[in-house]
């Protein structure tokens, strides 16, 4: 951030995207390299080829935000609004135009947060990352998704992309240890707008969760080294 600093701002929209996801591709590369992490990419074949939508996770570890961006076009995360005002961080988050939300607010909060997706996907027909719950959760813990996510869907009518993912197995929240293995980052298929409050919920929940479990029990049997798989054998 630092080094890019002086021309980011400066840059249109394609080419700061070619430094956000330069960043994305040379910490995979390290993690690779240091820390003898491999990749496993499934179901790109399930996300639209264009058009804004929602895309909807499990947030296991800070793996998962730089990760995310390489696979759509022109991205923005709903994220709590305190990450903007991080010194050189928080500028790159606003220049890429994100979500900010107002933890605690409630409905205010919702309906800001509903504005302004709604705005970036009118303007610049973005594609909406947001972790239903809200914070990153260890491996086996009690999910809790909050309302967001649905509020979202049922206001601007887009098809949401679910996603799982096994990476807090090798990086977890609050650890600074990452440990060697193979991350599982898939998409899952497209929940079509139009369901009802109920449904989408319980449907996007389940799927999450479901697959999730089973990428953990997979690398569990696989033999990962982290000591947080044992619980998926």
């Amino acid at each position: 951030m630092i080094f890019w600093t002086p021309i980011f701002f400066f840059l249109n929209k394609q080419d700061r995207w070619k430094v956000v996801k330069l960043w994305g591709y040379s910490h995979l590369w390290l993690q690779h390299k240091i820390c003898n992490n491999s990749y496993d990419f499934r179901g790109i074949e399930k996300i639209p080829a264009s058009g804004s939508m929602l895309v909807a996770g499990k947030h296991q570890s800070a793996w998962d935000t730089y990760t995310l961006v390489l696979f759509f076009d022109d991205p923005a995360f709903v994220l709590k609004r305190g990450l903007m005002y991080i010194p050189l961080f928080g500028w790159y988050l606003q220049r890429m135009k994100s979500v900010p939300v107002d933890r605690g607010r409630g409905s205010v909060a919702l309906a800001s947060m509903t504005k302004n997706a709604r705005q970036l996907m009118a303007q610049d027909d973005r594609q909406i990352i947001i972790y239903p719950e809200g914070t990153r959760k260890i491996p086996g813990a009690k999910p809790q998704y909050k309302y967001g996510i649905t509020h979202l869907y049922l206001e601007l009518g887009k098809p949401t992309v679910p996603f799982a993912l096994n990476s807090g197995l090798f990086w977890s929240r609050h650890s600074f240890l990452r440990y060697p293995g193979t991350i599982t980052l898939q998409f899952l298929e497209p929940i079509a707008p139009g369901l009802a409050k109920n449904t989408f919920s319980k449907l996007l929940q389940d799927t999450i969760e479901e697959r999730c479990n089973a990428l953990m029990r997979e690398a569990a049997q696989n033999g990962n080294s982290s000591p947080l798989a044992s619980q998926f054998l």
